[in-house]
């Protein structure tokens, strides 16, 4: 059986290319998995339940390496998982058939260009990010405007034990890691 795994990063990208190209190659709707969530790791529920259903000689196919993995040592671990179950793997972009020796050497150096590019991106960004705050074009997300008073008060009572830190955050309109972070701001 023909299995297809679809990835794209955000609920707003369109895998419409992905699918019509596993479908090209024989993989029906109701064998394609698809995630929309960031490749950073393989917790992703989609591709687990994938993993979980391919059986020997079933063949998982795939747009291109970096849709099932974004690191050289997750990508070469489902590949194993998948040659330990007698399932093959198919990228197309990168025309990787793991049945065949040269196939899976293919594999181990697509990875680690797939992972040298990803970093790359992020290294960029940094950088990016870098010279924006040098010439003050960025400063970061704005802070949330408190009412000094009405904050030391649910400190008060937060630091006095009749609230938890999680009723101190939701009172003072704040997320937990924000009302912490405000607790030491303000030292109270």
């Amino acid at each position: 059986m023909k299995i297809g795994y679809v990835r794209v990063s955000t609920e707003e990208q369109n895998e419409a290319r992905q699918v019509e190209a596993l479908k090209a190659q024989g993989v029906e709707d109701e064998y394609i998995y698809t995630d929309k969530i960031s490749g950073k790791n393989t917790e992703r529920p989609q591709l687990q339940e994938m993993l979980s259903f391919c059986r020997r000689g079933d063949t998982v196919i795939t747009e291109s390496i970096s849709r099932i993995a974004r690191n050289t040592r997750d990508l070469l671990s489902i590949v194993d998982d998948l040659t330990q179950k007698k399932v093959e793997f198919v990228s197309l972009k990168e025309g990787i058939d793991t049945t065949t020796p040269h196939g899976r050497f293919m594999l181990t150096v697509f990875a680690a260009m797939a992972e040298l590019e990803r970093e790359s991106i992020l290294q960029r960004q940094r950088e990016g990010i870098e010279i924006a705050k040098a010439e003050g074009k960025y400063k970061g997300r704005k802070p949330i405007d408190i009412d000094e008073k009405a904050f030391r008060e649910i400190c008060k009572k937060w630091r006095a034990g009749t609230i938890t830190g999680v009723e101190a955050a939701k009172l003072a309109g704040l997320k937990k890691n924000t009302f912490y972070r405000r607790v030491k701001e303000l030292d109270c």
